[in-house]
């Protein structure tokens, strides 16, 4: 089978791999597309991430969905020629995180496209069934692929335990940022404000139905947001990992209000007003990855709540991906996408 290996910061190599095996409880998938996430450019770009390196040839992409090719003798989950969406964390299923259902925080997880465990760059993905679900029939392999930045969306909106009615502020309209939006409008908020620096960002948030769009190089957002919410907004969530947007994040919300952090910022220092963090009660919590989510994020795309497809600017063949990879890098991208066959 081919697969595209990272070999090096900056260069990919598609190579010849033995085509895996299902164990037992796995499934064998004929991967169909796979979505290119920021990690995944982070680690082309750096050939690190943090303190893990590439120390050998790494298959990256953990956005994907294809067709199930073979199951293993006790898989009854789902069957040959079902179209799927692959999960991509598989926890260890024994400490305290995963028996209380939080397994996104399981300390032992095996993530695809992370050193030691191969992403979905590659024609066949063998994968525990537990963690494979079936696409309902209106949903695509394209929109099934998207099912991660969708459960990402899903898993921040409940840690911001959003309520119908409620404000909210999404600080960068990237895929996951646009896609937080229409879970939020899903969820029963009422009205979605977004903040980003690239104007056809906020341009393309807008057209998505974004009742307010902020320009944060030239507009305060915490001013912005207090004059025009009478006082901040119920709900900021922060889709960046950028200190300034953080930072700006943390004064958006009304008194009483919560902000959710969910873009990372490895080794980043961002100040806080303690104070008025305190004196106007604001709750600050993180959202990591996504837990339990799957089934919503089908659920959400069956019905054309959230409409994934939407932030496709960029579509290639995996022959291609070191193209697709300097393209999805530049600004005016939204998301790329993967075709493996």
């Amino acid at each position: 089978m081919k697969a595209a290996e990272l070999v090096d910061a900056g260069r990919f190599e598609l190579r010849d791999r033995e085509r895996p095996a299902p164990g037992p409880t796995d499934v064998l998938v004929e991967v169909s597309d796979v979505g290119i996430c920021g990690s995944d450019v982070h680690w082309y770009d750096h050939g690190r991430m943090g303190e893990r390196s590439i120390d050998e040839p790494l298959v990256l992409g953990h956005e994907s969905a294809g067709q199930v090719v073979a199951v293993g003798r006790d898989v009854d989950r789902v069957a040959v020629g079902d179209e799927v969406a692959i999960e991509p964390g598989v926890p260890c299923g024994h400490c305290r995180y995963c028996r209380d259902g939080r397994y996104n925080l399981c300390p032992d997880v095996e993530f695809m496209a992370t050193p030691g465990t191969d992403g979905a760059f590659r024609e066949y993905v063998s994968w525990p069934a537990e963690f494979v679900h079936e696409l309902p029939p209106t949903v695509s392999t394209r929109e099934g692929a998207l099912c991660e930045p969708v459960s990402v969306g899903i898993q921040a909106v409940r840690r911001a335990d959003l309520d119908v009615g409620d404000s909210v502020l999404v600080m960068g309209v990237g895929p996951i940022g646009l896609l937080t939006m229409d879970v939020a409008r899903a969820a029963g908020a009422a009205t979605v404000a977004v903040a980003d620096i690239v104007p056809s960002k906020l341009d393309r948030a807008t057209d998505r139905g974004a009742d307010l769009a902020i320009d944060s190089r030239t507009e305060d957002v915490g001013d912005t947001l207090r004059e025009e919410f009478d006082g901040g907004v119920d709900v900021v969530i922060e889709a960046t990992g950028a200190p300034p947007a953080i930072e700006a994040a943390l004064d958006a919300p009304r008194p009483g209000g919560t902000a959710v952090l969910v873009g990372l910022a490895p080794g980043e220092t961002v100040p806080m007003d303690a104070f008025e963090t305190v004196r106007r009660q604001i709750d600050i919590r993180g959202s990591y990855r996504f837990a339990n989510t799957y089934p919503t994020a089908l659920s959400l795309l069956g019905a054309n709540e959230v409409d994934a497809t939407g932030t496709i600017d960029v579509e290639m063949p995996l022959e291609r991906i070191g193209d697709a990879f300097e393209r999805a890098k530049t600004p005016d991208v939204i998301k790329g996408l993967l075709s493996v066959n």
